[in-house]
């Protein structure tokens, strides 16, 4: 295995398989969400692919908190015509 040399057992690697695999998903999850999201200015979408890629889990996390704020309002009918 890749982690044989760390000497340990078969749950210990899964640990740290989920210690990587865990904030890699949320990485990946928050460039997806910022890509296809509408912000209210466009500045704002660069702003935030920026925080994402310099400082990828911490600005997962501020990403994720503060995003509300920045996202366009949607529309509740979703395009329906009533």
């Amino acid at each position: 295995m890749l982690l044989e040399f760390l000497n340990l057992g078969e749950g210990g690697v899964a640990v740290i398989l989920a210690i990587i695999a865990v904030p890699l998903l949320l990485i990946i999850y928050c460039l997806f969400d910022i890509l296809r999201s509408e912000f209210k200015t466009g500045l704002m979408k660069f702003v935030f692919l920026a925080l994402v890629l310099f400082a990828p889990f911490l600005g997962s996390i501020i990403y994720l908190i503060i995003r509300r704020d920045y996202l366009k309002p949607r529309d509740p009918n979703n395009g329906l015509i009533v």
